[in-house]
Formats: structure tokens, sequence, C-alpha cells
């Protein structure tokens, strides 16, 4: 009997941990078909004519060809249905990591490592970029910066560090996601006006990449930004339709993939790119590539950035798939979802994508369209994209960038509506007003990942100002009623004779012990025990750690306990 309880044991954690680590054991087999299919469908269809065209645009963000954010449509997708908690986000490119990248292999491989005279035989001594060694060169770093990415969130949700996330507080998301938002749509303007310069990295990136788009705007394609501002007309109109309507529509507007489709067809049909100098996608290759093993020679450079992709990824992730989770009624995991992460970031590296995680927009189309599981509306999405891989990719070779670049801008409106936090937080809270803005400028000017590590610092530092410098108020009842109010601010509110109640609004520790001591100094005896005794200079201390508050009774030190 004690071997067979032992072995039922041991089968009990195998199943458990195999439940925990293929989550979609625990529903797909009782997924019912009749009730969920057709919404995961409709669903699935969605998701992945949104993903379609994001994927092109985002790959422009990590400055790599636009066919890898289709492989970064595809495989993480597939493999975070296996093994990811959430059931309703969209795994895939985000316009935030997908910059961060790019800031990274724009720093490692910028074009001047690349400049090459031509060998046609004619007198033209000026240099030019060699556009194919410079893109295998940064395919390479990304490819790279991903393995490591993938690796770091395996390695932190295998140690539980799911909690991490804790750290990256509200206003310091919200603040650098603008930042974030700033950054891409500097980046973006001159794909919108069809100028040629430089992409800089680095601190004051922004500023030098706004200077010389501003520099150079004589040299503006008339027929690019016509183009490009019809697109932003469009889809900004269909975005607002789709929000103000959401509740009649079957389905959003897909606006992304018509502007696509309709602009593939124009450009194609005037041959913009020949007769009007428009900048197309180009080449988009036919199938997958074969797994090849990363260049680990270039991962020195890129440990420092590969811990904050990882971190800001996962905080991304798991703060949407919370959001949803509350919503229908279901958990995640915030380990799991680090492992999960991890995973797709790790084993899709082999077939060369950049960093994913959750994409805002949409995981809100897969939501709202009625969206049930991962399984089918997930996998049904990246089956879209896998369509356009290997069979009709070539059809999009005429797609104008400035088309990716105004679906990159319209899908950034969300984020500059964070805006609106400065006013609501200057009410409510001075000090997340300051780590707000202390996180969207230091991002702007350092670039985000100096500027996330000084936002990270400043939020830890404000932890400790809030701890050492509590406030702190003397407590009076208020007549015929059951409340203590501050007496410096509610006039109604009366001490009582020969007894102080001291109002802490922090845990008591060696930072601001001396508060303590000033109390002292108002002829009051603080030894912040309980004493239950005969003493005669002694006060009651409830001390809660566990509490917002923290309540102590402060006896007068010449106050004769037993006589009150």
């Amino acid at each position: 009997k004690i071997r067979k309880t032992r072995v039922y044991r041991k089968n009990c954690k195998a199943k458990s941990a195999a439940l925990s680590f293929l989550p979609i054991l625990t529903w797909l087999p009782y997924y019912p078909v009749k009730q969920y299919l057709f919404s995961d469908v409709v669903s699935g269809l969605s998701t992945g004519v949104v993903q379609l065209p994001q994927g092109l645009a985002y790959a422009m963000l990590a400055a790599l060809p636009p066919v890898y954010g289709l492989y970064s449509s595809f495989y993480p997708v597939v493999l975070y249905t296996f093994f990811g908690t959430s059931r309703h986000i969209s795994i895939g490119t985000f316009a935030v990591i997908s910059l961060m990248i790019g800031g990274v292999v724009v720093r490692e491989a910028p074009d001047s490592m690349f400049y090459v005279f031509p060998a046609n035989g004619s007198n033209i001594s000026v240099p030019v970029v060699n556009i194919e060694a410079r893109d295998t060169r940064r395919v390479q770093l990304a490819v790279v910066l991903t393995t490591l990415v993938g690796i770091i969130q395996m390695v932190f949700g295998l140690l539980r560090f799911g909690f991490v996330a804790i750290y990256l507080t509200e206003p310091l998301v919200r603040g650098f996601t603008t930042a974030a938002a700033v950054h891409v749509v500097v980046s973006q303007l001159k794909y919108l006006l069809g100028v040629k310069t430089q992409r800089y990295a680095g601190p004051l990136s922004v500023v030098y990449s706004l200077k010389a788009v501003l520099l150079d705007i004589p040299n503006t394609n008339v027929t690019t930004i016509l183009l490009g501002l019809a697109c932003l007309v469009f889809l900004y109109g269909t975005k607002h339709i789709n929000e103000r309507f959401k509740n009649k529509l079957l389905i959003p507007i897909p606006g992304e993939i018509i502007v696509v489709i309709v602009s593939t067809g124009i450009s194609y049909g005037l041959s913009l790119s020949d007769h009007y100098q428009v900048d197309v996608v180009g080449k988009i290759p036919s199938g997958l590539l074969p797994p090849s093993v990363p260049h680990f020679s270039l991962l020195p450079n890129l440990i420092s950035d590969s811990f904050a992709v990882a971190i800001v990824g996962f905080s991304m992730g798991i703060s949407l798939a919370k959001i949803f989770a509350l919503k229908h009624g279901y958990s995640v995991d915030g380990n799991q979802e680090l492992i999960a992460l991890g995973l797709c970031n790790f084993i899709s590296s082999f077939f060369q994508t950049f960093a994913i995680t959750c994409s805002m927009s949409r995981s809100l189309v897969q939501e709202s369209t009625g969206g049930k599981t991962q399984v089918i509306a997930g996998l049904l999405g990246s089956l879209l994209v896998l369509l356009v891989v290997v069979a009709i990719g070539f059809v999009f070779q005429p797609l104008p960038q400035t088309v990716l670049a105004a679906i990159i801008m319209v899908n950034l409106l969300g984020m500059f509506k964070q805006f609106r936090d400065i006013p609501h937080l200057w009410r409510t809270s001075k000090i997340e007003l300051v780590i707000w803005l202390v996180a969207f400028v230091a991002s702007v000017l350092l670039g985000l990942d100096y500027g996330l590590l000084v936002a990270l610092t400043f939020a830890i530092l404000t932890v400790v100002y809030r701890t050492q410098s509590p406030k702190s108020s003397v407590l009076g009842h208020v007549a015929h009623t059951g409340l203590y109010c501050d007496v410096d601010e509610y006039e109604e509110a009366a001490e009582y004779e020969g007894i102080k109640i001291f109002h802490f609004n922090s845990s008591i520790y060696f930072a601001n012990s001396d508060l303590y001591e000033t109390i002292n100094r108002t002829d009051y005896y603080l030894d912040g025990i309980l004493c239950m005794g005969n003493s005669l200079n002694c006060f009651f201390s409830f001390y809660m750690d566990r509490y917002r508050h923290i309540y102590i009774l402060l006896i007068p030190r010449r106050g004769n306990l037993s006589a009150q």
C-alpha cells in the first residue's frame, strides 16, 4: 500500500508538472466545439489580417528586411499556443520591442560599416552602402539578441522571478511606452516623406533623426507623402469607426489589410517605384528558411540590451494577459508566461526571427471579435501569415514603404493618448507624476535602453523616499461618530486629554526612526514595543506590517497609566 501511495503521488506530481508546463492540456480536451469554434475562426481571421501588415511594418522598425517580420509573426504564435496561459493575447511583433531591437542593430551595424565604391568602371568615387551585407549583419545581431532574450526569460521563469514585473510600475510603463511612441514616429517620418536620412542610435538619437529629416524636407517625394497621408486619413477613419460602432459591427473593418492591398495594386499598376521613385518593400523570398545556429560570437555587446528587451517584453505581455484574465474569469501564471515567452523567443530564433511579445492592438481585435482560445484564433492567424510567406509573398513586393509607416503611426495613437495621464496624476499623486515624466524624458533623450534604466532607478528611489519621509499626523475624535481625523485639517476633530493618537503612513524601520526622535522632543515617550505591565511611561503600539497605515497611541511622559 505504501508503494502504491508513493507511485500515485509521483504520478500526480508528474501530471501536475506536465499540465503546468503545457497549459493547453488543461482545457483542450474539454474544448466546446459548438460554442467556441465559430467565434475562434472569426477572431483568427480578423487577427491574421491585422498581423500580416503589422509584421511587415514592424520589421522596418527593427531595421530588418520585411520578410523577417512575417517569420516573427508565425513561429512564436504557434509555440505560445502550447506553452502560454493567456487565451486572448496576440503574440508576435510589437512596436516598442521592434524599436529597441532596431536601436541595437543600428548601433552595432551602422551604415558607415558597409560603404563600398561602385565597381562598374565609372569615374564616380562616391561610396554607397552595401545593403545586402548590412542587412545580413543586422539579421545576425537581431537573431542572437532574440536567443539571449529567450534564455533570460526562461531562466527567470524557472527561478520563479515573475514578480520582477511589479518594479515596472504603471506610471513608469506608460511614460516609457509614450517615449517609445515618440521614437517610432520620428523614425518613420523619413519613410512617410520619402527622404533618405541616416538612422541614429543612442542618446539624443531622436533629436538627431528629427534634425536630419527637417533639413532634408526640400527633397520630399511628393507622390510618397500624398500616398502616405491618404493612408493615414483612411486608417484613422476606420479605427475611429471601429471604436465608435464596435457593438454594432460583427468584425472590425480591416483597415490595414485594405490599405496594403489597394496601395500594392496602385503601386504595381502605376509603377510608382520606377516612374516616381517611391520606395517599396522589395524582394520577399518565398518559403521558410531552414533552422540555423545563431552567431554567438556577437553576444558580448548585446547582454545589457537583452535584459532590457526581456523585461520590457514580459511586462507588456503579463499586464495585458492579467487584464483579459480578470475580465473573462480565469487566471494566468506569471512564471509560466516567462517560460512561454522565453521558449517562443529562443526556439524561434533558430528560424531567423526577432524578439516578440504581445501586441495591444491585435490582442484587442482577437478579444473583441469573440476569440475564446489560442488553439484556433491564434493558430488560424499564424496560418494566414504562413500562406503569405510560402505562396503569395511576392504579391507584396510593390508595397510602398510609406504605407507601412502610416500603419505604424496610426497604431500608436493609443500610446499618445497616455499624455492624458499627466493632469490625472497631478491631482492624485505628484510622486507618480514625476515617475511618469522622468521615464518619458529620460527615454526620449537617452534612448529606450538607458531611459529604462534611469526610470527604474528613480522609481526605486521614490520607494525609499516614501518610506523614509511618510506622511504623519495627529488624529482627533469627531464627536458623536466613530471617526478619527487629522486635527490640522478638520476643526471638528478633538484630541483626548492626556492621549495622543499618532497616524504614521509607513512601516517602521531604521531609515525613518528620526521621526520618533522628533516625537520624543515633544514630550512623548516612544520605544516601539507593546507594554503590558505596570510601567508608568509606556504606550500601546499597534504595528501592522500588512496594512496600509500604522496607528500608535502615545502616553505623556508624566502620565500615570494606572490613573488613566
